[in-house]
């Protein structure tokens, strides 16, 4: 590739465990941004030269890096350099967030800490791991706070900051959601799926979730589920371009049920998958209950 805007682009995703670099990898990957966790430091050139060799589009590519790879954090900037030389970009992007932020977020997700297994107390972890990253902050192209952000706004940021949307118009993301838990805080569209039949009350359906072929015959085979999803089909086909015609770069639409585990995922990837069929780009889900 010798025009320099056909230059290959590498996202370096690194920061403090618990910041939203998952979140982060998630976005590229919705957006068709060849993703990979937790490469070894060494193996970033060979990396892209597989993933080149094997014919995937290589064009924008992202890896995870974390302090599992402690040993070889000091060796990033040797290997950026030689990514450089085989004429890849590349944009070190670091995830930041404050102490008091971090240990919440474990206590409420009850994760083990990667450097806990070392018998460290949480807080003595993630004060390690902030010494170890040290050097890699104070190189990183963007530093992303995201102590004050949920989720979607990560989600948005990830998008606007590193411009993976810029060409792509409006982005969608499609959200399920349990009532039983509250509202999605920055739906702008919300759609009910509590007078669909419930899968729930299949013991056979319970333990599976609206991603399943089961639960989708399940629902489909209700005239009710095809009514309510070609209502919203069109509101949303009528919608959609008149928000994309104004300054809006992101739109939530939202489908609640009273799990969010069945109806509320089935219809937030039903109508992801229609969108991106019509070829439209920067089409995402996330589904809150199943995360």
């Amino acid at each position: 590739m010798s025009e320099a805007s056909e230059r290959p682009l590498l996202y370096v995703i690194t920061g403090m465990s618990g910041s939203g670099k998952s979140v982060a990898l998630k976005t590229l990957e919705d957006l068709d941004v060849y993703c990979t966790d937790n490469l070894p430091v060494e193996l970033l050139p060979q990396f892209v030269r597989a993933v080149a060799g094997e014919g995937v589009d290589a064009q924008r590519l992202a890896v995870g890096i974390d302090v599992r790879n402690a040993s070889e954090l000091d060796r990033i900037p040797q290997w950026l350099s030689a990514l450089g030389e085989m004429g890849i970009d590349h944009q070190l992007v670091f995830f930041e967030t404050r102490d008091e932020v971090l240990l919440k977020r474990y206590s409420d997700t009850r994760r083990k800490h990667p450097l806990s297994h070392d018998g460290l107390a949480l807080g003595d972890a993630i004060e390690l791991e902030r010494l170890r990253l040290k050097p890699l902050r104070a190189i990183a192209d963007l530093v992303m706070d995201t102590s004050e952000m949920n989720v979607h706004q990560m989600r948005r940021e990830v998008i606007t900051a590193l411009g993976v949307g810029a060409t792509q118009g409006l982005s969608l993301l499609f959200e399920s959601f349990a009532y039983k838990k509250g509202l999605p805080a920055d739906a702008d569209f919300v759609f009910d799926a509590r007078a669909l039949p419930n899968p729930h009350w299949d013991a056979r359906l319970r333990p599976l979730s609206g991603r399943d072929v089961a639960v989708r015959d399940y629902l489909e085979q209700d005239p009710a589920v095809l009514d309510f999803v070609e209502a919203v089909e069109q509101f949303l086909e009528n919608w959609v371009p008149r928000f994309e015609a104004g300054t809006r770069s992101y739109l939530t639409v939202a489908f609640g049920c009273t799990g969010g585990r069945h109806r509320s995922v089935y219809l937030a990837e039903r109508l992801a998958r229609h969108f991106r069929e019509r070829g439209r780009d920067g089409v995402l889900t996330f589904h809150r209950e199943l995360e």
